[in-house]
Order: structure tokens, then C-alpha cells, then sequence
């Protein structure tokens, strides 16, 4: 088991906090969801990193990447996406297999659009791209997107509330004493920041944008065909189970795989999607 180092990349100028670990030659980077961090993946690393050169970074405005003003960077998947595949290329990863979560689908997703000759693989746990895949948890947001005033943007506050937090991390889990508060914890911390709801909320009314693009990530699916493997925890308030059933639609290929958990699907289990992660690129 390799060592885990942590690092900070300038990404022109936008400094990407990363977790990196394994030997180089078998890269694999890993893209978390709200409202987490690269901690997410603090068991799955350990278990990869003999097969794989890991790098997992925090998101702009997440964990301890930069957060900087709204007034000074417009937060937008596009924009993340940006910063991200400007880290990648700084940090020499030209050809790799990406693992997607939540936010860590659309911003994939548009990596690979742009780059579909870098992309060895995709794995995606509970990263949606697929109308059918979004569950009624989503309602409140599409209002804000219908009419994105003060009062519908003020009612989407109740997500960022701590006690939605560990909701979204113990939501469908049949045992939450598997679920450990650590990473509850440090999301809340990270979200307690000054500054950091409003980054969020202006992140929920363009979750649109990434809607808007399904076509164009399932028409990517259809022409590249790349190597996919879905793992998904069946009890996702947002994300539902026919959502990882959509992609096989588009890519006949893919594996898809369920587990008996929530949102947070590696908190339960890492060491069954490291083993299915593992089976499939054997």
C-alpha cells in the first residue's frame, strides 16, 4: 500500500488541493459531489493505489481548495470543469480513467466531451446523466430553476443545514453505524465557511446547465463507447437506481452494479467498489 501524499497544484493561478497516491502509469482521478471533499475517498485511496496512480481533488469552492469571492469567480459546472482540466494537464495527466460522484458527473463528463481521447474509462457512483435518473428530492431546485428569485432561493437554504448533511449520508442506509460522523462533520465545517452558502446555492440554479447537457454526454456515450462501469447505492434520495440502468441504453457494454446503501455509497461500502473497480479493469 502506497503512501498518500497531500499536495496543491496552481491551476493559472486557482490553487486545486489533491490527495495523490500510487505509481505512476495507471492514472485514475477521482471527482467528489456536494457537499464533500477528496476526503470522501480517505478509504477507497488505500485500497486502489497498488492498481492505480490516484489524484483526487477538492473542487473549487470545496474542502481546501480555493473558495474565492462569487464576485471574483463565476461558480458554474463550466467553470469548474475549466479549472479541473486545466489541473489535470498541470499535474501531467493526460490519459486516465475518471471516478464520478455527484457534481464529479457533470464535471467529468464535460472533461470527457472535450477530451474523449484522454478518457481510458469512466466509473460513476451515483453520477447521473439521465433525466429519468433524477428522483422528486430534486423539486425544490428545479422551482428555483423555473423562477430563480429571492424566496426560492432562501427555501433551498434547508440543504445546507447540518442536520441535511448527515441526512444525505445516512438516507437509505440500513446500518448507520457503518456511516462515520467524521466526514459529516468536515462537510458541515466546510460549508459553515463565510461565503459558502451562497457559492452552493448559485451551484444549484446551474445544476440546470448539466441537465441541459445530457443529450450531449449521452451522444458522447453512444459515439466513443468507453469502457463504464456503474456502482450505485440503491437507496440515493436524488439519484435513482434507473438512472444507472440509462446507461446501458447508450453504452450496451457497461456493467452496472447496486449496493444496499445510500447516497454516500463508499461510507458502506469502499471495499466492494474497490474490488468491482478492480474486476473491471483487470
Amino acid at each position: 500500500m502506497s503512501h498518500i501524499h497531500y499536495r496543491t497544484a496552481s491551476a493559472d493561478g486557482f490553487n486545486i488541493f489533491y490527495r495523490e497516491a500510487g505509481t505512476p502509469g495507471k492514472p485514475k482521478l477521482l471527482l467528489h459531489g456536494f457537499p464533500s471533499s477528496g476526503h470522501m475517498f480517505r478509504d477507497l485511496i488505500p485500497l486502489l493505489s497498488d492498481d492505480f496512480h490516484i489524484v483526487a481533488p477538492d473542487l473549487p469552492g470545496f474542502g481546501l481548495s480555493d473558495m474565492p469571492p462569487r464576485e471574483q469567480f463565476k461558480y458554474t459546472f463550466d467553470h469548474l470543469a475549466d479549472v479541473i482540466d486545466r489541473f489535470t494537464e498541470v499535474i501531467g495527466f493526460d490519459r486516465y480513467a475518471v471516478y464520478v460522484f455527484d457534481y464529479g458527473a457533470p464535471t467529468g463528463f464535460r472533461l470527457a466531451v472535450k477530451h474523449p481521447e484522454r478518457i481510458t474509462g469512466i466509473i460513476s457512483q451515483n453520477g447521473n446523466a439521465y433525466v429519468e435518473g433524477l428522483s422528486e428530492g430534486w423539486n425544490p431546485i428545479r422551482a428555483y430553476w423555473e423562477n430563480p428569485n429571492a424566496a426560492n432561493r432562501d427555501a433551498l437554504r434547508a440543504f445546507l443545514a447540518p442536520e441535511s448533511t448527515r441526512w444525505q449520508y445516512t438516507h437509505g442506509v440500513p446500518d448507520e453505524s457503518l456511516v462515520s460522523p467524521d466526514g459529516i462533520a468536515l462537510d458541515n465545517y466546510y460549508l459553515a465557511r463565510e461565503g459558502a452558502h451562497d457559492v452552493q446555492l448559485d451551484l444549484f440554479l446551474d445544476y440546470q446547465s448539466n441537465v441541459a447537457l445530457y443529450p450531449t454526454f449521452q451522444a458522447y456515450f453512444r459515439q466513443h463507447q468507453p469502457r463504464f462501469l456503474a456502482v450505485w447505492g440503491n437507496h440515493d434520495p436524488f439519484f435513482l437506481p434507473p438512472g444507472a440502468e440509462a446507461f446501458k441504453r447508450d453504452i450496451p457494454q457497461a456493467q452496472v452494479s447496486f449496493f444496499e446503501t445510500g447516497h454516500f455509497a463508499l461510507e458502506t461500502h469502499a471495499r466492494e467498489i474497490a474490488q468491482a473497480i478492480r474486476s473491471f479493469f483487470a
